[in-house]
């Protein structure tokens, strides 16, 4: 079996010839931040305290990027930015990562919450586009898990994990690695520090490789070819697409599930941490638009099939508050899926007919779920809708200013990591009991 060698500075992992390399403990000087540094502690208003967690919805629109309160969905605001781009929660409940030009730039959505014993209080803010920029080339894919927030560079291959909690923090510690080649790639660091990343070229990419938190090669796999996307299920079982199937990370084995067909690309999964069943798209033709999806269960390492009754594209998925699957399809339904029977239980009206463009960048309905509630953009008319996952009302539609493309959400809640390190604290300090 092939190894990687022990821990080494970044700066060797420049010019050395070795598969892959780890950095760890490295502070974000090494290239965590740009600008004026500024922290989650800092809002750019005085904190407002309030009842209870405010979840945050951000969209990103032709020239900039609006936030709103996703109870009432009001614009709290509109931020200026050039250029298309891409809108990734960044694991903390509170701020985004926006991949845009330079790097993953920090969007606070200025609600959160912050463990106080057996409770939590709540605040708001305004939100702000901070100066905070984590550079990158080509900023990809942005995975959080367990507390844990890893970038991925598909310029350099450079993969950066460190706290989620600290995403804020211009002297954060960072765990760095670099691939051997530069690939629109992806990575995922689960509880225990083992990494799973992808491995291959702008060319070619096909290898899937896990690393134990010492950067030693504990499996590794290349016969996954067009590998994209990743998803984390119950007992952290991680699901990696190909073009021919999944690689399902489970157990300390990586194991290959094939399509049913000859091409069956897999290129985009949807779990949930409750749940062994993925959701994720389905292709039985590069041509063809799909109207098939597929479930993985990761507990017997099966796949199965569930046609839909139209097509979809892959930003109109997401999972419900039960682990229902969710699609919006051609024909304006949210269609929800029982991950366990496969079959579809509802279809719920939310748009009007519309349909997938050539080009993947042009404004498409996207779909985001936050406590209970389905977000559903409807470009064509520039709306948004809100669905209720369990009744199928949609209680709110609101028109909006500008036309939104990129969708993505916050809890505003407590992060669970931060809390459980916060409760450890009290522990250690013998505190019996907390006021409010």
């Amino acid at each position: 079996m092939r190894r990687t060698p022990p821990l080494v500075p970044r700066a060797l992992a420049l010019t050395a010839a070795v598969p892959l390399l780890l950095a760890a403990g490295c502070a974000s000087s090494d290239g965590g931040s740009a600008a004026a540094p500024a922290t989650s502690e800092a809002p750019s208003t005085e904190p407002t305290e309030v009842g209870s967690s405010a979840p945050r919805l951000a969209f990103t629109y032709d020239g900039g990027i609006q936030v709103l309160d996703a109870q009432t969905l009001e614009v709290l605001a509109d931020e200026e930015l050039d250029g298309f781009n891409r809108l990734n929660p960044a694991g903390d409940g509170r701020h985004f990562l926006v991949s845009t030009s330079g790097g993953f730039q920090l969007l606070d959505g200025g609600a959160w919450g912050e463990p106080h014993g057996d409770h939590a209080h709540y605040y708001t803010a305004d939100p702000e586009l901070t100066d905070i920029v984590l550079p990158a080339e080509k900023p990809g894919h942005v995975v959080a898990h367990a507390g844990r927030t890893v970038l991925f560079d598909d310029g350099t291959g450079d993969v950066t994990a460190f706290d989620s909690a600290k995403v804020a923090d211009p002297d954060r510690e960072t765990r760095e690695l670099r691939t051997p080649a530069a690939h629109h790639g992806v990575a995922v660091e689960l509880e225990d520090g083992t990494m799973l990343v992808s491995d291959g070229t702008e060319e070619e990419r096909s290898g899937v490789r896990v690393l134990d938190a010492d950067g030693q090669e504990i499996v590794a796999r290349d016969d996954c070819p067009a590998v994209h996307g990743e998803t984390v299920a119950a007992g952290e079982a991680i699901v990696i697409g190909c073009q021919d199937g999944v690689v399902l990370y489970a157990d300390g084995e990586l194991t290959k599930i094939d399509s049913p067909d000859e091409y069956g690309r897999i290129g985009n999964q949807f779990g949930t941490e409750d749940s062994p069943i993925v959701l994720a798209d389905y292709e039985r033709s590069a041509e063809d638009r799909s109207s098939t999806v597929a479930l993985v269960d990761t507990a017997t390492a099966s796949l199965r099939l569930v046609d839909l009754p139209a097509p979809y594209w892959y930003r109109s998925f997401a999972r419900g508050p039960a682990g229902e699957g969710l699609v919006l399809t051609y024909d304006g339904a949210l269609q929800v899926i029982d991950p366990v029977s496969g079959t579809v239980t509802r279809s719920i009206p939310v748009t009007a007919p519309w349909e997938e463009s050539e080009d993947w960048q042009d404004p498409h309905p996207q779909v985001v779920v936050l406590d209970g509630t389905a977000y559903v953009t409807e470009p064509a008319t520039n709306s948004l809708h809100a669905v209720d996952v369990v009744t199928g009302e949609v209680w709110k539609t609101v028109r909006l200013d500008v036309t939104p493309n990129e969708l993505a959400g916050v809890t505003g809640d407590v992060d669970e990591h931060a809390a459980h390190e916060h409760e450890g604290e009290h522990e250690d300090e013998g505190e019996e009991g907390h006021g409010s």
